[in-house]
Protein backbone atom coordinates (compact mmCIF):
# COMPACT_ATOMS: atom_id res chain seq x y z
CA UNK A 1 0.00 0.00 0.00
CA UNK A 2 2.99 2.51 0.68
CA UNK A 3 4.61 2.20 -2.43
CA UNK A 4 1.25 1.84 -4.33
CA UNK A 5 0.52 5.01 -2.96
CA UNK A 6 3.83 6.98 -3.52
CA UNK A 7 3.65 5.25 -7.34
CA UNK A 8 0.42 7.03 -7.76
CA UNK A 9 1.41 10.63 -7.02
CA UNK A 10 4.30 10.40 -8.91
CA UNK A 11 1.96 8.86 -11.60
CA UNK A 12 -0.23 11.94 -11.21
CA UNK A 13 2.63 14.60 -11.11
CA UNK A 14 4.20 13.15 -14.06
CA UNK A 15 1.00 13.53 -16.24
CA UNK A 16 -0.32 16.81 -14.66
CA UNK A 17 3.64 18.49 -14.68
CA UNK A 18 3.73 18.80 -18.84
CA UNK A 19 -0.15 19.93 -19.16
CA UNK A 20 1.28 23.10 -16.69
CA UNK A 21 3.06 26.33 -18.25
CA UNK A 22 3.14 29.40 -19.65
CA UNK A 23 1.43 28.17 -22.97
CA UNK A 24 -1.90 26.34 -21.88
CA UNK A 25 -2.80 23.16 -23.37
CA UNK A 26 -5.33 20.21 -23.20
CA UNK A 27 -4.84 16.45 -22.74
CA UNK A 28 -7.14 15.86 -25.19
CA UNK A 29 -5.92 17.79 -27.99
CA UNK A 30 -2.34 16.41 -27.03
CA UNK A 31 -3.10 12.99 -28.08
CA UNK A 32 -5.68 13.83 -30.89
CA UNK A 33 -4.27 11.41 -33.69
CA UNK A 34 -7.13 13.48 -36.63
CA UNK A 35 -4.62 16.81 -35.94
CA UNK A 36 -1.09 15.97 -38.17
CA UNK A 37 1.85 16.49 -35.37
CA UNK A 38 3.33 19.48 -37.38
CA UNK A 39 -0.05 21.35 -37.17
CA UNK A 40 -1.10 20.41 -33.45
CA UNK A 41 1.11 23.19 -31.12
CA UNK A 42 -0.47 21.08 -27.57
CA UNK A 43 1.50 17.87 -29.20
CA UNK A 44 4.43 19.55 -29.81
CA UNK A 45 5.04 21.72 -26.47
CA UNK A 46 3.84 18.45 -24.35
CA UNK A 47 6.10 15.84 -26.29
CA UNK A 48 8.80 18.45 -27.86
CA UNK A 49 8.93 21.02 -24.93
CA UNK A 50 7.98 19.61 -21.39
CA UNK A 51 7.54 16.19 -21.31
CA UNK A 52 11.79 15.24 -21.36
CA UNK A 53 12.31 18.02 -18.76
CA UNK A 54 9.69 16.08 -16.91
CA UNK A 55 11.29 12.70 -17.55
CA UNK A 56 14.76 13.93 -16.69
CA UNK A 57 13.60 15.39 -13.39
CA UNK A 58 11.71 11.93 -12.55
CA UNK A 59 15.57 10.36 -13.55
CA UNK A 60 17.80 12.48 -11.39
CA UNK A 61 14.95 13.17 -8.18
CA UNK A 62 15.00 9.00 -8.06
CA UNK A 63 18.99 8.96 -8.33
CA UNK A 64 20.18 11.55 -5.66
CA UNK A 65 17.38 10.72 -3.34
CA UNK A 66 18.47 6.98 -3.63
CA UNK A 67 21.74 7.81 -3.18
CA UNK A 68 21.32 9.45 -0.40
CA UNK A 69 19.57 6.94 1.28
CA UNK A 70 22.56 4.80 0.97
CA UNK A 71 25.14 7.02 1.84
CA UNK A 72 23.29 7.86 5.16
CA UNK A 73 23.02 4.35 6.00
CA UNK A 74 26.76 3.45 4.57
CA UNK A 75 28.59 6.05 6.23
CA UNK A 76 25.95 6.09 9.42
CA UNK A 77 25.35 9.92 9.13
CA UNK A 78 22.03 11.19 8.50
CA UNK A 79 23.50 14.16 7.24
CA UNK A 80 25.43 12.79 4.42
CA UNK A 81 24.47 13.06 0.94
CA UNK A 82 25.24 13.03 -2.78
CA UNK A 83 27.44 15.67 -2.23
CA UNK A 84 29.44 14.35 0.65
CA UNK A 85 32.26 12.32 -1.34
CA UNK A 86 33.33 14.99 -3.50
CA UNK A 87 31.23 13.06 -6.66
CA UNK A 88 29.36 16.44 -7.52
CA UNK A 89 31.82 18.70 -7.14
CA UNK A 90 34.00 16.50 -10.02
CA UNK A 91 31.24 16.15 -12.15
CA UNK A 92 30.99 19.83 -12.11
CA UNK A 93 34.60 20.58 -12.53
CA UNK A 94 34.20 18.45 -15.84
CA UNK A 95 31.45 20.16 -16.76
CA UNK A 96 33.09 23.83 -16.19
CA UNK A 97 36.05 22.87 -18.09
CA UNK A 98 33.91 21.74 -21.40
CA UNK A 99 32.12 25.13 -21.07
CA UNK A 100 34.85 27.43 -20.05
CA UNK A 101 37.78 26.11 -22.95
CA UNK A 102 34.84 25.66 -26.15
CA UNK A 103 34.90 21.49 -26.09
CA UNK A 104 32.25 21.09 -28.16
CA UNK A 105 33.20 17.47 -29.44
CA UNK A 106 30.07 15.25 -29.61
CA UNK A 107 29.78 11.24 -29.47
CA UNK A 108 26.63 9.84 -30.84
CA UNK A 109 24.67 12.77 -30.54
CA UNK A 110 25.38 13.55 -26.98
CA UNK A 111 27.01 16.80 -26.22
CA UNK A 112 30.28 16.97 -24.15
CA UNK A 113 28.89 18.71 -20.98
CA UNK A 114 27.19 15.59 -19.69
CA UNK A 115 29.90 13.16 -20.92
CA UNK A 116 32.77 15.30 -19.27
CA UNK A 117 30.41 15.85 -15.91
CA UNK A 118 30.19 11.98 -15.77
CA UNK A 119 33.89 11.44 -16.49
CA UNK A 120 34.71 14.08 -13.33
CA UNK A 121 32.62 12.08 -10.75
CA UNK A 122 34.15 8.69 -12.36
CA UNK A 123 37.54 10.29 -11.43
CA UNK A 124 36.00 11.59 -7.88
CA UNK A 125 34.36 7.83 -7.08
CA UNK A 126 38.07 6.54 -8.64
CA UNK A 127 39.78 8.28 -5.78
CA UNK A 128 37.52 7.46 -3.38
CA UNK A 129 37.38 3.97 -4.11
CA UNK A 130 41.43 3.48 -4.45
CA UNK A 131 41.42 5.02 -0.57
CA UNK A 132 38.63 2.33 0.48
CA UNK A 133 40.21 -0.54 -0.93
CA UNK A 134 43.44 0.61 0.73
CA UNK A 135 42.37 -0.74 4.06
CA UNK A 136 42.51 -4.72 5.11
CA UNK A 137 39.79 -4.73 7.12
CA UNK A 138 37.06 -3.17 5.56
CA UNK A 139 36.28 0.91 5.05
CA UNK A 140 36.73 3.43 7.67
CA UNK A 141 33.70 6.07 7.13
CA UNK A 142 35.96 8.56 8.64
CA UNK A 143 38.45 8.68 5.92
CA UNK A 144 36.03 8.30 3.11
CA UNK A 145 33.93 11.62 4.87
CA UNK A 146 37.40 13.37 5.10
CA UNK A 147 38.44 12.60 1.54
CA UNK A 148 35.14 14.06 0.33
CA UNK A 149 35.36 17.25 2.48
CA UNK A 150 39.40 17.28 0.99
CA UNK A 151 38.30 16.54 -3.09
CA UNK A 152 35.24 19.23 -2.58
CA UNK A 153 37.83 21.80 -1.39
CA UNK A 154 39.86 20.90 -3.83
CA UNK A 155 37.35 20.60 -7.35
CA UNK A 156 35.89 23.46 -6.10
CA UNK A 157 38.84 25.61 -6.22
CA UNK A 158 39.82 24.54 -9.51
CA UNK A 159 36.21 25.58 -10.88
CA UNK A 160 36.99 28.79 -9.29
CA UNK A 161 40.01 29.26 -10.69
CA UNK A 162 39.30 27.76 -14.72
CA UNK A 163 35.69 30.47 -14.36
CA UNK A 164 38.51 33.16 -13.64
CA UNK A 165 40.43 32.11 -16.84
CA UNK A 166 36.83 31.79 -18.83
CA UNK A 167 35.32 35.33 -20.13
CA UNK A 168 32.37 36.59 -19.07
CA UNK A 169 30.09 34.41 -21.14
CA UNK A 170 31.75 30.96 -20.53
CA UNK A 171 31.22 32.21 -16.73
CA UNK A 172 27.95 33.03 -16.93
CA UNK A 173 27.22 29.44 -18.54
CA UNK A 174 29.32 27.54 -16.27
CA UNK A 175 27.31 29.40 -13.41
CA UNK A 176 24.27 29.07 -14.27
CA UNK A 177 24.78 25.46 -15.15
CA UNK A 178 26.26 24.88 -11.84
CA UNK A 179 23.20 26.23 -10.14
CA UNK A 180 21.21 22.88 -11.74
CA UNK A 181 18.78 22.92 -14.74
CA UNK A 182 16.45 20.58 -16.31
CA UNK A 183 16.47 22.02 -19.83
CA UNK A 184 16.74 19.02 -21.99
CA UNK A 185 16.53 19.42 -25.45
CA UNK A 186 15.68 15.71 -26.67
CA UNK A 187 14.89 12.36 -25.24
CA UNK A 188 18.51 11.06 -26.34
CA UNK A 189 20.05 12.64 -23.14
CA UNK A 190 17.44 11.05 -21.07
CA UNK A 191 17.66 8.08 -22.54
CA UNK A 192 21.61 7.84 -22.45
CA UNK A 193 21.70 8.81 -18.38
CA UNK A 194 18.84 5.78 -17.83
CA UNK A 195 20.94 3.10 -19.19
CA UNK A 196 23.78 3.55 -16.16
CA UNK A 197 20.79 4.45 -13.80
CA UNK A 198 18.91 1.57 -14.13
CA UNK A 199 22.00 -0.45 -13.96
CA UNK A 200 22.59 1.22 -10.19
CA UNK A 201 19.36 0.93 -9.35
CA UNK A 202 19.39 -3.09 -10.05
CA UNK A 203 22.40 -3.22 -7.94
CA UNK A 204 20.91 -1.03 -5.11
CA UNK A 205 17.72 -3.43 -4.92
CA UNK A 206 19.81 -6.20 -3.37
CA UNK A 207 21.32 -3.85 -0.70
CA UNK A 208 17.74 -3.30 2.02
CA UNK A 209 18.88 -5.56 4.21
CA UNK A 210 22.44 -5.36 4.35
CA UNK A 211 21.54 -1.39 4.43
CA UNK A 212 19.72 -2.06 7.96
CA UNK A 213 22.42 -4.00 9.48
CA UNK A 214 25.24 -2.19 8.05
CA UNK A 215 23.15 1.26 9.63
CA UNK A 216 23.80 -0.63 12.93
CA UNK A 217 27.46 -1.04 12.71
CA UNK A 218 30.07 -3.41 10.99
CA UNK A 219 30.25 -5.70 14.10
CA UNK A 220 26.35 -6.54 13.99
CA UNK A 221 26.25 -6.57 10.06
CA UNK A 222 29.29 -9.17 10.43
CA UNK A 223 27.86 -11.39 13.32
CA UNK A 224 25.05 -11.92 11.26
CA UNK A 225 26.74 -13.30 7.76
CA UNK A 226 26.91 -9.98 5.57
CA UNK A 227 30.27 -9.61 3.97
CA UNK A 228 30.77 -5.85 4.94
CA UNK A 229 33.65 -5.18 2.84
CA UNK A 230 32.08 -6.22 -0.37
CA UNK A 231 28.50 -4.96 0.54
CA UNK A 232 30.42 -1.24 1.20
CA UNK A 233 31.96 -1.42 -2.51
CA UNK A 234 28.45 -2.24 -3.84
CA UNK A 235 26.94 0.56 -1.84
CA UNK A 236 29.41 3.05 -2.52
CA UNK A 237 30.11 2.03 -6.47
CA UNK A 238 26.08 2.51 -7.15
CA UNK A 239 25.33 5.39 -5.19
CA UNK A 240 28.34 7.09 -7.04
CA UNK A 241 26.69 6.12 -10.26
CA UNK A 242 23.35 7.35 -9.47
CA UNK A 243 25.05 10.52 -8.24
CA UNK A 244 27.30 10.97 -11.75
CA UNK A 245 24.17 10.13 -13.75
CA UNK A 246 21.91 12.79 -12.32
CA UNK A 247 24.56 15.55 -11.80
CA UNK A 248 25.38 14.83 -15.65
CA UNK A 249 21.58 15.31 -16.87
CA UNK A 250 20.83 18.17 -14.54
CA UNK A 251 23.63 19.68 -13.09
CA UNK A 252 24.60 19.88 -9.53
CA UNK A 253 20.86 19.88 -7.61
CA UNK A 254 21.40 20.30 -4.31
CA UNK A 255 19.48 19.30 -1.40
CA UNK A 256 17.38 16.69 -2.75
CA UNK A 257 19.69 13.76 -1.79
CA UNK A 258 19.44 14.90 2.11
CA UNK A 259 15.82 16.09 2.13
CA UNK A 260 13.86 13.61 0.54
CA UNK A 261 15.16 10.13 2.33
CA UNK A 262 14.18 12.07 6.24
CA UNK A 263 11.32 12.93 4.62
CA UNK A 264 10.76 9.33 3.68
CA UNK A 265 11.54 8.00 6.81
CA UNK A 266 8.86 10.24 9.11
CA UNK A 267 6.70 8.46 6.74
CA UNK A 268 7.77 5.04 6.44
CA UNK A 269 10.23 4.28 8.68
CA UNK A 270 13.65 3.35 8.94
CA UNK A 271 13.15 -0.26 7.09
CA UNK A 272 15.23 0.26 3.66
CA UNK A 273 12.24 -2.50 1.33
CA UNK A 274 10.51 0.25 2.25
CA UNK A 275 12.78 3.47 2.26
CA UNK A 276 14.63 2.79 -1.19
CA UNK A 277 11.44 2.22 -3.58
CA UNK A 278 9.60 5.33 -1.40
CA UNK A 279 12.50 7.85 -2.00
CA UNK A 280 12.90 6.71 -5.56
CA UNK A 281 9.67 7.91 -6.38
CA UNK A 282 9.05 10.63 -3.82
CA UNK A 283 12.45 12.27 -4.94
CA UNK A 284 11.38 12.04 -8.76
CA UNK A 285 8.32 13.83 -7.80
CA UNK A 286 9.68 16.07 -5.63
CA UNK A 287 11.81 17.36 -8.26
CA UNK A 288 9.12 17.34 -10.73
CA UNK A 289 7.61 19.88 -8.40
CA UNK A 290 10.00 22.03 -8.05
CA UNK A 291 10.95 22.11 -11.31
CA UNK A 292 6.98 23.62 -11.89
CA UNK A 293 7.59 25.84 -9.57
CA UNK A 294 11.00 27.19 -11.39
CA UNK A 295 9.29 27.53 -14.82
CA UNK A 296 6.12 28.80 -13.74
CA UNK A 297 6.39 30.66 -10.98
CA UNK A 298 9.30 32.73 -11.41
CA UNK A 299 8.68 34.59 -14.62
CA UNK A 300 9.28 33.61 -18.48
CA UNK A 301 12.73 33.55 -17.87
CA UNK A 302 11.90 30.78 -15.27
CA UNK A 303 14.79 29.81 -12.27
CA UNK A 304 17.15 27.26 -12.49
CA UNK A 305 15.58 24.13 -10.08
CA UNK A 306 18.82 24.17 -8.06
CA UNK A 307 18.06 27.57 -6.39
CA UNK A 308 14.26 26.12 -5.76
CA UNK A 309 15.84 23.38 -4.30
CA UNK A 310 17.98 25.05 -2.59
CA UNK A 311 15.23 27.74 -1.07
CA UNK A 312 12.82 24.60 -0.27
CA UNK A 313 16.36 22.52 1.22
CA UNK A 314 18.05 25.27 3.32
CA UNK A 315 15.27 25.56 6.19
CA UNK A 316 15.36 22.21 5.99
CA UNK A 317 18.41 21.45 6.65
CA UNK A 318 18.70 24.20 9.27
CA UNK A 319 15.72 22.26 11.15
CA UNK A 320 17.00 18.99 10.65
CA UNK A 321 20.08 19.90 12.46
CA UNK A 322 18.38 21.75 15.32
CA UNK A 323 16.38 18.78 15.76
CA UNK A 324 19.27 16.27 16.24
CA UNK A 325 21.54 18.54 18.84
CA UNK A 326 18.90 19.95 20.47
Amino acid sequence: MTIAGFGALTLVVCVAAPLVGATAIHLSRVFDRTIPFADNVDAQVFFVARLPRVLAAILVGSSLAVAGVVFQAFLRNPLASPDTLGLSTGATLGAVIVITFHIDTAVLGISAVPIASFLGAAIALGIVYAMSIARRHGTSTTVLLLAGVALSAFFGALNRLIQVLGDFTDTFRSIRWMMGSLDVGSYTDVVVSFVPIAAALVAVATLPRVLDLVSLGAAAAESRGVDVRRAERLALVSASVLTGSAVSLGGPIPFVGIIVPHIVRLIVGADHRLVLPAAALFGGTFLVLCDLLARTVFGAGGMPVGAVTALLGGPFFLWLLFRRFR
